[in-house]
């Protein structure tokens, strides 16, 4: 049985919020997340503290609008959240990294489709808790993607739970015009050549979309504990080509991960092999943008190495290759950035801008987004937190690094890659390839 629930603030100024260029790159569509409880939450509890929540959060109870040049705005109007509460005559099982839950996760979430969003009565957060038979809560969170990026959505779920447990929380920006404002075009010309975004004609950009659409892949996941992740370091410092240098961990872990797909794609030796990471945007603008700014703020930057150096490269040098990369996303190349998608939203064509690797990103690319260091596993909603957190399957090859339930130092790791490869990893040859130097898996 399942009870439908419009949970609204119950106070609206009416406010139309224009998006930013970031905001439009990824459309109208979804960002599914999933949390486990081995308790039962209590879904009018939730429901009263989500209202409460939203009074400070006036977007997500809003509609998104088309704007008379092409863009969108949101229209703060608290039309409401969808809130359905549903039973299972299942029992919760015992999910983690040796038992994902993604094949049940369709049927628990339900996702609107994006093209059923603009200027319609489509709301912009949906929450769906399912109570298990015997105890025990799943909540699927869905929040259209126009609106926040990964740091904002788990900055709404921490605002969301201590309004629940009765705690301060601090007030989220919504003015969209204070990134605009930051925006400057580049007097470099190799920074304005490198830029990460492209606006491509409407065949080309409609081609893209659809092969990305067709694209079947699956996602296997593997925990790295903190010894394994501290020696992938230690061989990744001691082979570094430069004796000053420095990597990070997870540098030491994405040019491990890079090195294990490309043998398991095992590609011709001259065959270039691309490496996305995903940025998030606003630590690089510094004081320039409120640390409580709420919305998209993220960049991307890639890398490549031909597949035979990718192979026989040793760690540190690929380490370094991933840290010079980050770091080449300066605060003049994201002010360039915000710029030059700006400019294409005022032509009213921003809808044409995508990644610039986005044409080949299923083929010879893969993209890291790093959320090793969000409070995943810190939202009490108070039964507790939670024990399991689930990321959805994506359409391109990327590989998800989170935090542990333990938050222990390691790493989960969900490898989201094309079917074949990823039986293939799947198998006890390449398991051990992926733990190779370090202690062996935790729970493998």
């Amino acid at each position: 049985m399942e009870r439908v629930h419009t949970v609204r603030a119950g106070t609206a100024d009416g406010a139309r919020i224009r998006l930013t260029g970031y905001d439009l790159l990824t459309g109208p569509w979804y960002t599914p997340l999933t949390f486990f409880y081995r308790d039962t939450l209590d879904g009018a509890a939730l429901r009263d503290s989500l209202a409460r929540t939203l009074r400070r959060y006036p977007p997500l109870a809003g509609r998104l609008q088309r704007d008379a040049d092409g863009g969108l705005s949101v229209l703060c109007d608290d039309a409401g959240v969808r809130f359905t509460e549903a039973s299972s005559p299942d029992p919760m099982r015992d999910y983690g990294h040796g038992l994902r839950a993604e094949p049940v996760i369709g049927e628990l979430l339900r996702e609107v489709s994006a093209f059923r969003v603009v200027g319609r009565d489509t709301p912009l957060l949906k929450i769906r808790l399912t109570q298990m038979r015997g105890g025990g809560s799943i909540l699927g969170v869905l929040i259209n993607h126009s609106l926040a990026d990964g740091g904002s959505t788990v900055a709404f779920l921490e605002s969301w739970s201590r309004e629940h447990l009765g705690l301060s929380w601090e007030e989220p920006s919504h003015d969209r015009g204070v990134l605009d404002a930051l925006g400057r075009l580049s007097a470099d010309p190799v920074t304005r050549a490198g830029r990460a975004f492209v606006a491509v004609g409407r065949v080309r950009h409609l081609a893209t979309t659809l092969r990305v659409g067709v694209n079947r892949l699956a996602t296997i996941t593997t925990r790295f504990g903190a010894a394994e992740l501290a020696a992938l370091k230690a061989e990744a410092q001691r082979t570094l080509p430069d004796a000053d240098a420095w990597v990070s961990t997870n540098d030491a872990l994405t040019a491990h991960l890079w090195q294990v797909l490309g043998e398991l794609r095992d590609r011709p030796a001259d065959a270039a092999e691309w490496l996305g990471l995903i940025v998030g945007a606003q630590s690089r603008l510094g004081d320039a943008l409120p640390a409580s700014y709420w919305g998209n703020c993220v960049s991307n930057s890639w890398t490549s190495l031909t597949a035979a150096r990718l192979r026989e490269l040793p760690l540190g040098a690929v380490a370094r290759d991933v840290r010079r990369c980050l770091d080449s996303n300066t605060e003049d190349k994201i002010r360039d950035e915000i710029a030059f998608l700006g400019s294409y939203r005022s032509k009213g064509v921003s809808r044409h801008v995508m990644s610039v690797r986005a044409p080949d990103v299923s083929t010879t690319s893969l993209s890291v987004n790093n959320w090793s260091q969000f409070p995943l596993y810190r939202i009490d909603l108070g039964a507790g937190r939670p024990f399991w957190y689930e990321f959805p399957d994506l359409p391109v090859p990327t590989v998800h690094i989170a935090p542990t339930p333990q938050e222990d130092g390691g790493r989960d790791v969900y490898l989201c890659l094309p079917e074949s490869d990823a039986a293939l990893a799947h198998t006890p040859p390449w398991r051990e390839r992926l733990h190779a130097r370090g202690a062996a898996p935790v729970g493998s």
